[in-house]
């Protein structure tokens, strides 16, 4: 039986339920009354169930279809305004003991480069970073208790925090490493890292056990209770993923509502993140042998179907997808981007020769970060690098509150404001700190309160002025 507040996986992940619930959405697809009840539901940015939204997701009606990417983009309008927060992947090692079908680590992938950086290694990656002008990384490391402990981890985690090169600093340090004890998830929260993130990758056990045959990754029940020992070690924002192209993607959307639903039964607070990867070519593995990819035109809909169902949840979107396919879906729900990225052990300070390539996936967006920030002004969308709530401590169920009261805009919107007048003064090419000049002043318009916008003004001379207060 579907219990959302079991902690054992295969209660609230459960198989039957979600079979019923995709012959449910069949039945009703083309129900317009049921779809407009459910539309309706969803206008109350109170969130859909997992059975409410796989109809939506079925939903064979093209008109009810774009009434809910109209709702999407509003309701993403409505918590996160045009903020985009910016971010970039550090890989740290690419060494791994799993076996995973769909990922270049694989144990037995013989040709790729293993690499594992040194502290004197990442801190050369985290100044490259800083130049750039990032505020905010997602670290990543493959599974190996020999070649990338948790010591090895918290060690990288205080190299990152301890740089100050020019204005840079990394303000923020999210982590998206293998499940592990409630132990070491209080060490990380100890070390103080941001969000926890990590992909279930399928929901589908049998798919799952089938896709990894090897390693201590194929555990399914403790890899996708890893999110109950992350908060129970003291980490209240975690995040959610599946890799779409593994099983069939309505069977992985029910699965990752049910996953939310889960953790906001638990323990009163849904995922902070969702993300949204699609499988893509990396070395040793071809998209090809998955059967289940989808289109351009699908993925578009489950993010909007994901926003809709989870209101208050941040989006994110990698550099897997073309530049084409993150502008579409920036206006249906996501609300970070990663930008410059690189995937391999040691990418940002130089390129890797093709034949030590390292990566865990081929790049889609190839843009530098400032190609990215002008494009999003461009776009009528503002870059964020802020990083405030989390020195702040709006994390969890207080920063839950307060964006769904909407009282999060009173930070958000000055915040980002001021964090992109830094990355102006400090990094961006001349013609991006133009654009971006007119459309900090544009902006200025839209704070709501007179004390604020007069407190942002001020800020933002002072940062003119070489004036830096890294609490943003």
């Amino acid at each position: 039986m579907y219990n959302p507040k079991s902690k054992h996986a295969e209660e609230f992940i459960h198989h039957q339920e979600i079979l019923d619930t995709l012959a449910y959405a069949d039945a009703h697809k083309t129900d317009a009354a049921l779809i407009d009840q459910i539309l309706d539901k969803a206008r109350l940015r109170k969130g859909l169930s997992h059975r409410e939204a796989s109809v939506l997701l079925a939903c064979e009606l093209e008109d009810k279809t774009q009434e809910m990417f109209a709702l999407a983009e509003q309701i993403k309008k409505d918590f996160y305004g045009n903020r985009i927060v910016m971010f970039a992947p550090l890989y740290l090692s690419n060494y791994c003991v799993n076996g995973c079908l769909y990922c270049p680590y694989h144990l037995k992938n013989k040709h790729i480069a293993r690499k594992k950086l040194s502290q004197e290694e990442i801190r050369a990656e985290v100044i490259a970073l800083q130049d750039m002008g990032h505020k905010r990384l997602a670290l990543e490391a493959g599974e190996d208790p020999v070649n990338n402990p948790i010591e090895y981890i918290l060690e990288s985690i205080d190299t990152i925090y301890s740089i100050k090169h020019k204005n840079g600093a990394i303000r923020r340090v999210n982590v998206n490493i293998a499940a592990t004890t409630v132990e070491n998830y209080r060490k990380l929260h100890e070390a103080g890292i941001g969000t926890y993130i990590l992909f279930q990758e399928t929901y589908n056990k049998e798919g799952y056990e089938k896709l990894h045959p090897t390693g201590p990754k194929r555990d399914y029940a403790y890899h996708t209770e890893a999110h109950d020992r992350a908060m129970e070690g003291g980490i209240d924002d975690v995040g959610l993923g599946v890799l779409f192209g593994l099983e069939g993607y309505r069977y992985e959307f029910a699965g990752l509502l049910m996953h939310a639903e889960h953790l906001e039964a638990v323990f009163g607070v849904g995922p902070h993140t969702i993300s949204v990867p699609r499988v893509c070519p990396a070395d040793d593995i071809d998209p090809g042998a998955f059967d289940n990819g989808i289109s351009d035109d699908i993925f578009c809909k489950l993010v909007a179907c994901i926003r809709v169902s989870v209101p208050y949840t941040g989006m994110i979107v990698s550099t897997r997808e073309s530049a084409k396919v993150r502008e579409r879906v920036l206006h249906l729900g996501i609300s970070q981007i990663s930008g410059g990225s690189r995937t391999s052990v040691g990418g940002y300070v130089e390129e890797e020769p093709e034949e030590e390539n390292s990566a865990q996936f081929d790049v889609s967006d190839r843009r530098t970060l400032d190609q990215v920030v002008h494009w999003l002004m461009d776009c009528g969308h503002i870059p964020s690098f802020c990083t405030a709530c989390y020195r702040e401590g709006r994390t969890g169920d207080r920063f839950m509150s307060l964006c769904k009261s909407g009282e999060i805009q009173n930070c958000c919107l000055p915040n980002a404001l001021m964090t992109l007048q830094e990355y102006l003064e400090d990094y961006a090419a001349p013609d991006t700190k133009a654009v971006g000049e007119a459309c900090i002043r544009e902006q200025l318009e839209h704070i709501p309160k007179e004390t604020v916008r007069e407190f942002t003004r001020d800020k933002l001379v002072k940062i003119g002025q070489g004036e830096r207060d890294f609490r943003f």
